[in-house]
């Protein structure tokens, strides 16, 4: 019996080229697989085996890899060892597969679960969080770690067996700053070593498909890089209105059949589809009752990312990518962070006709906007004479938005008196930020100044690792001044006489706590280059 398909990508072009309507469309037989049988790619011809040479500088004669023809068994694999180098995950085969998705954008993938072998879920395990809270199961990191050889060979076998099983996830909830709750769903720890392991797998495929403006949970990109897109397209190019975009309840309103077949355009790989759906449908455990999920994606699971990103790639990045291209239309400019997006446009009624288009576009695949948070807002040098000009006293400044963490602002450089986008950090969440960091000092009050004063520092620190950018320095003072203060009324509350004098503070301020600084640069350094070439 024939088992090649383990150890070679067996990837075939699609019979035909499709139109760019075509790539969110299912093709009628997709999923019984006749659509691509007779092809030419499938047959058991001569075999290439996909493993390149290590070195790219050079290829040694050993190292190359010949063409051969199908055997019938396997060769035997040399054990694969524990590693944790991103350079051994991609000998493993990946970088194959990211080449040939890079070469064509219709390739179908028919052979990718052989890549999930012990050697990338051992890399897998190690990846997750060690301190990370436990599943259903209530197995921790150190738990599974015990006996962990044996532990990964089970899990391996399972998965290729098809034996595989996956946990319903554990609801909790988190605060969120405007005072809503927010459920997580967290994974069982075999579940998110696995997901892991299928998410690299596939942002090989994905990270060639997925647009240049788009940036949320993908390798080597950053909320920090959007930012700077956004700003230097609102100062270099001709926008002036802005529409903030906001979906309602994104993840939990995922459909599951049309994620699917989004899936089936790139991937046919059965087991890797009966994998997801497995997560899917695993359903929720909150507070001992499990509930079925039929719809939507568990916020926190290893996989939701790349899913989210993979489902609004088709709704989203590819529909505004040909709306903005149509003849007729003004400048347009998009920068999307995983659900959070930012349309900027040229014209007034382009917005407006976007905005229209949008509705319909988004409802066809069971979304919806959240109309309390998505605006069209007038953003640009002309903003704030335009607002004179009609006659809206009492709002001589422009309009804002947020995005990212950040209130966007209109605002002029102080040398040339040219138009600038300002970023400041979000009032609400500062203030949400300071009232649990007052909650914490109350709870530490009695604590040794040095061990609040170091925990103090990484929580500012990690604050300011975020928020520190140009144009956002009163508010790191105003953020460390608050923190200060805090600290200071605790220690002042450690005893009646309450005295500890200002000097003695400013020592431990100077000694724990940073100065406040911008760290980051000026977007214009970085996204001049991308601006020119279309890349938001």
């Amino acid at each position: 019996m024939s088992r090649n398909f383990k150890r070679e990508n067996r990837e075939i072009p699609r019979a035909s080229q499709t139109t760019f309507f075509a790539v969110w469309e299912r093709s009628e037989n997709a999923t019984g697989g006749t659509a691509d049988m007779h092809v030419r790619g499938k047959s058991d011809g001569s075999v290439v085996p996909t493993k390149l040479a290590n070195n790219d500088d050079t290829e040694s004669s050993a190292e190359l890899t010949e063409e051969r023809l199908p055997a019938n068994r396997n060769a035997e694999q040399a054990a694969s060892l524990r590693t944790l180098s991103r350079d051994k995950r991609e000998s493993c085969g990946l970088s194959g597969v990211r080449e040939a998705a890079r070469k064509s954008s219709t390739l179908r993938f028919t052979a990718l679960l052989h890549h999930i072998n012990e050697r990338l879920l051992f890399e897998s395990f190690d990846h997750l969080k060690k301190s990370a809270a436990p599943g259903v199961d209530g197995v921790t990191w150190s738990d599974y770690e015990v006996d962990l050889e044996a532990n990964i060979k089970d899990l391996h076998s399972r998965i290729h067996r098809g034996a595989f099983r996956a946990k319903p996830s554990r609801r909790v909830w988190i605060a969120k700053p405007d005072g809503r709750q927010r459920p997580l769903g967290i994974a069982s720890l075999e579940d998110k070593i696995v997901q892991q392991a299928v998410r690299w797998v596939l942002q090989c495929v994905y990270e060639q498909d997925f647009l240049g403006f788009s940036y949320g949970f993908r390798p080597g990109r950053s909320p920090h890089q959007a930012l700077d897109a956004l700003s230097v397209a609102l100062t270099k190019s001709t926008v002036r209105w802005v529409l903030d975009v906001d979906l309602e309840s994104f993840f939990d309103l995922i459909d599951h059949s049309w994620l699917i077949k989004f899936l089936e355009h790139r991937i046919t790989d059965r087991r890797i589809l009966r994998l997801i759906r497995k997560w899917l449908c695993a359903g929720i455990i909150e507070e001992g009752v499990r509930s079925s999920s039929i719809e939507g994606t568990p916020q926190g699971s290893g996989i939701s990312p790349l899913l989210a990103n993979v489902f609004l790639h088709y709704v989203f990045d590819l529909w505004i990518h040909w709306w903005r291209q149509q003849p007729g239309r003004g400048d347009v400019v998009v920068v999307r962070y995983a659900d959070d997006m930012v349309i900027g446009f040229e014209r007034e009624t382009d917005a407006k006709r976007c905005l229209d288009e949008l509705h319909q576009r988004l409802a066809k695949f069971g979304l919806q906007l959240n109309d309390a948070k998505t605006r069209l807002v007038e953003f640009g040098p002309f903003a704030a004479t335009h607002r004179r000009q009609r006659g809206q006293r009492g709002q001589r400044r422009p309009e804002t938005f947020n995005f990212l963490g950040f209130t966007h602002q209109c605002s002029v450089t102080r040398t040339h008196g040219w138009f600038t986008v300002r970023r400041i950090s979000i009032a609400q969440r500062m203030r949400a930020k300071l009232a649990a960091i007052k909650l914490e000092l109350r709870k530490r009050r009695h604590a040794d100044p040095g061990e609040t004063g170091r925990w103090l520092g990484h929580v500012v620190r990690g604050w300011m690792n975020y928020h520190a950018v140009p144009g956002n320095l009163d508010r790191i003072k105003q953020f460390i001044d608050c923190v200060s203060r805090q600290w200071l009324h605790q220690l002042r509350r450690r005893s009646q006489r309450g005295r500890y004098p200002w000097i003695r503070m400013q020592r431990l301020l100077r000694r724990y706590l940073p100065s406040p600084t911008v760290t980051h640069p000026y977007p214009n350094k970085r996204f001049r280059a991308r601006l020119a070439a279309r890349a938001v």
